[in-house]
């Protein structure tokens, strides 16, 4: 059994709940089957595993994903928290944006995932066998992640290595480690477990700010009438209302697109240390995906 991987218990964590760290699901063959496989059509137009240079969005937040899918490290003096692991063929090209960065993938604490589809959990499984972290998830996607698929919407059948879910968080639980604390927020819709996760972050400006990782919001392609999973259709209308009543002065998310990842990054590069300071960014993803949701639900119901 992982030595790492028990010494998490050791870690503060708060209101979640705790399964016995157990064997990986997944053997160093059929990760490196995953990561040695070609992309499919949805990783290669979507550009999923393009390169992209790593870089300090703010305070102890870095970004160590790819052009457009997000991963995202948090680090402290005791160790780090990872959110999202891409794609499987992702995983060697997080550890080298990490190092790049002066960071060691071995003293990554905590992975965490926002939601179970192939892009976001695809390389979580290599990630765990190389940190030895513990991986940490809401209760609703544990299923698809030990699975290994999602069995619903585009990426249905899309297979990946899965990953086992040492401990679960529900909304408002926290994960605290060397004097950083996430807050995890239940936001599902986009998969059943959704989970977006917020916390405090100190600017260069020595301003402290609310950082929040979205989950997602969107539809994307998925079937809402009929659900893809049952009560989808409520939870997507509960989601929005409850980010309608949180504030955030950083919003990151999952794709690039959603919090206008390339515009930031090159007036940070300017000069702008502050350009990811975005206090109406939340809002405006929420408002404009909620009537997205809502134009989508009712062109499916009309047919």
């Amino acid at each position: 059994m992982n030595i790492r991987a028990l010494a998490v218990g050791i870690i503060s964590l708060l209101g979640c709940t705790t399964a016995a760290p157990s064997q990986p699901l997944a053997t160093d063959a059929v990760i490196a089957a995953a990561q040695n496989a070609p992309l499919n059509e949805y990783a290669a137009s979507g550009r999923w595993n393009a390169p992209f240079p790593p870089f300090n969005v703010i305070g102890n937040i870095y970004y160590v994903g790819t052009e457009t899918v997000g991963s995202f490290l948090i680090t402290t003096r005791e160790g780090h928290f990872l959110i999202d692991g891409v794609l499987a063929q992702t995983v060697p090209q997080i550890v080298t944006n990490m190092n790049a960065l002066g960071f060691d993938i071995r003293d990554v604490k905590y992975l965490l995932n926002t939601h179970a589809h192939i892009d976001h959990a695809g390389g979580l499984a290599g990630l765990q066998r190389l940190s030895g972290a513990g991986m940490v998830a809401s209760a609703a996607d544990r299923g698809p992640l030990e699975n290994g698929d999602i069995g619903y919407g585009p990426t249905a059948g899309m297979r990946f290595p899965p990953i086992r879910v040492d401990q679960f968080v529900g909304d408002g639980d926290t994960l605290t480690l060397g004097g950083v604390t996430l807050t995890a927020h239940m936001t599902p819709g986009h998969t059943a477990g959704c989970t977006s996760w917020s916390m405090d972050v100190t600017g260069a400006d020595g301003a402290q700010r609310t950082a929040f990782f979205h989950c997602s919001s969107t539809v994307a392609g998925q079937s809402l009438a009929p659900e893809s999973y049952p009560g989808m259709v409520a939870a997507y209308r509960a989601s929005f209302a409850r980010v309608r009543g949180l504030h955030a002065d950083v919003f990151l998310a999952n794709h690039d697109n959603f919090f206008d990842l390339h515009a930031k990054r090159a007036r940070q590069l300017g000069g702008d240390a502050n350009a990811f300071v975005d206090p109406g960014g939340l809002q405006t993803f929420n408002t404009r995906t909620e009537q997205a949701f809502e134009a989508e639900l009712a062109r499916q119901n009309a047919n």
